[in-house]
């Protein structure tokens, strides 16, 4: 049950319990009962709302980050991360495999607001050894929803 109650949020957090639980078969409280003790499990971390910022008149700025660094000794790779995910800027930081340690998501007003934090506080923390800055220009699809709703209708138009 655990894992459709997950799969179902994930997709909709929005759902209220009396349909979660009709969708699973089972009570509202039990479906109640297993989202607390996820959420005190740390499980279910938070409940987040998409939104698509281009529709809006809102600035925001997105950025990949790929960053080398050199893991500290006894304490590896998460000291690192840690010191990187504690700046507000940032909204998610990745330990990856191949070319690079780290991809770093950061979101700012402008990209001259995310270039000057990558050169002024991330670049030069010690055990980092290079970044590579990408910006997003447009989403597509965001969290498995799919942001450009200009869907053309190719059907060919048959005139009599």
């Amino acid at each position: 049950m655990r894992e459709e109650i997950l799969e179902i949020l994930e997709k909709n957090s929005r759902i209220d319990i009396e349909e979660l639980a009709v969708r699973l078969g089972v009570s509202e409280v039990e479906v109640a009962n297993e989202v607390a003790q996820m959420e005190k499990e740390n499980i279910i971390c938070g409940y987040h709302t998409l939104i698509n910022w281009d529709k809006t008149s809102h600035d925001k700025v997105t950025a990949l980050i790929e960053v080398k660094v050199t893991p500290q000794r006894g304490l590896g790779f998460d000291s690192i991360a840690e010191r990187i995910y504690n700046y507000s800027e940032i909204s998610a930081v990745y330990l990856m495999s191949g070319g690079f340690d780290f991809t770093v998501i950061i979101e700012g007003k402008t990209m001259k607001s995310v270039a000057q934090f990558v050169s002024e506080k991330l670049a030069p923390l010690e055990a980092v050894l290079s970044t590579s800055t990408h910006f997003v220009l447009k989403k597509y699809k965001d969290h498995g929803t799919v942001l450009d709703d200009n869907s053309k209708d190719e059907r060919i138009l048959i005139t009599p």
